[in-house]
């Protein structure tokens, strides 16, 4: 086959040549075989064109929610190819290097995925009625595990004054995306189980933070979170219990403790009494403990409650918990940290420290007389004064605010008791 172009265009061989040489062939004026240079640029175009539609397609795999998802979640794997000119593909699923096809569906649903769903993906296509294939999709890796876990802080603490701001932050123990967060508080009930109440204010979101600006009396409580994604929604379990803790001076009743400090030796008694002058009767004594029960003192075995007043008769150390006062409504006072301890504790005061007053701390030890020790006092973990009897601030700032406690070279050290300072009072 020849072909040459000069002035004229003389051609010599098939038509089919032609159409393979055209891609390199220039013609100015005429072609002969009776073609005319229109025909030739439609038949240029045409090839051209046919060339780009017989390109195969290729299919492509996509995961919702996620590629790692979670045991029980709904999962769905879909097959998409943009083949030109193709109206209906049927879809062949593939899964590791089985070689059968699972479905043939656009999209396959898992409705509650387990381990054995693991493993590597890939689809294919094939035109309905024609005979265009699709390439085949990438292969995508789902991985399952086991229900994540919310996990719940407070930030920058769990005791707070009036007026200071504080943070929840629910986080989980996995680097999955796409979920929203709730808050709930944890109520009191008579059977011992845990009931959470959704916050009003809480809107769900994808930050995991809620955030109490000005914290006030009602903002005392027992916090958890839980997180949820996809559709229908699947949730984690309920976080670990975080409570928070706000003091000051409240105008409603006070907690009174007797003896007169936070905490307290071993099998002794105990009382404690809701001071309210206008209706004392109506207030009960509620406690969390460390062990995470929200406990009623007039429905429980560990005290007995007569009018405002409850009396735990031999204190053990599981009694150590919060303590505050509370009606049927959900009015409270301020909370108290009541902490039961044998040998060495520290005499701290029941309730906020006002600016400007003096504040004392001893160390007692239950086994001497007198029970006070000379011992070290150690603030936020930080020596503030050594081997006394007692430690004296005569004029308390709001920089005094922190965690105490003491420690005697012998008898060993007492728990912790946060001091909360408020402003002069007016």
């Amino acid at each position: 086959m020849s072909l040459v172009c000069h002035d004229d265009c003389k051609f010599s061989g098939s038509l089919e040549a032609l159409t393979h040489s055209v891609s390199s062939t220039v013609c100015h004026h005429s072609v002969s075989m009776e073609l005319s240079p229109l025909p030739l640029v439609l038949l240029l175009i045409s090839h051209i064109h046919s060339g780009h539609t017989e390109e195969t397609p290729k299919a492509k795999v996509s995961i919702k929610p996620d590629q790692h998802v979670f045991r029980g979640e709904t999962v769905t794997l879909r097959c998409d190819i943009d083949g030109e000119g193709v109206t209906s593909w049927e879809y062949s699923w593939y899964k590791d290097s089985s070689g059968s096809v699972f479905s043939e569906l656009q999209e396959h649903t898992f409705r509650s995925v387990t381990e054995s769903d693991a493993g590597k993906y890939f689809c294919y296509g094939a035109e309905r009625g024609g005979s265009r294939t699709s390439q085949n999709s990438d292969a995508v890796t789902l991985t399952v595990s086991d229900r994540p876990q919310a996990v719940l802080s407070v930030s920058p603490q769990k005791w707070l004054a009036e007026g200071d701001s504080v943070t929840l932050i629910c986080e989980l123990n996995s680097s999955s995306t796409g979920w929203t967060f709730s808050w709930y508080t944890l109520t009191a009930s008579s059977d011992y189980r845990n009931h959470y109440q959704l916050l009003s204010d809480s809107s769900r979101g994808a930050g995991g933070n809620y955030t109490v600006s000005s914290a006030a009396v009602k903002h005392t409580g027992v916090y958890v979170c839980t997180a949820e994604r996809g559709k229908p929604g699947y949730y984690t379990t309920y976080s670990n219990k975080q409570p928070v803790w706000v003091t000051g001076v409240s105008p409603l009743v006070s907690l009174i403790i007797s003896p007169s400090r936070t905490q307290h030796f071993t099998f002794v008694s105990l009382s404690l009494s809701c001071e309210d002058q206008s209706n004392s009767d109506r207030w009960s004594v509620r406690r969390y403990t460390d062990s995470e029960q929200w406990e009623d003192c007039s429905s429980s075995v560990w005290g007995s409650q007569t009018g405002s007043t409850c009396t735990i008769s031999s204190t053990i150390t599981s009694d150590t918990g919060v303590y505050w006062c509370q009606t049927e409504s959900g009015e409270n006072s301020h909370p108290v940290n009541i902490t039961v301890h044998y040998d060495v504790i520290l005499e701290s005061p029941v309730h906020p420290v006002t600016e400007g007053d003096t504040l004392t701390l001893r160390c007692l030890y239950q086994h001497s007389t007198p029970p006070n020790l000379r011992a070290d006092f150690y603030k936020d973990g930080s020596l503030i004064k050594n081997q006394t009897t007692e430690m004296i601030i005569s004029t308390v700032s709001k920089s005094h605010e922190g965690f105490y406690y003491c420690k005697h070279s012998e008898r060993g050290e007492s728990p912790k008791s946060w001091i909360s300072v408020t402003g002069e009072s007016q």
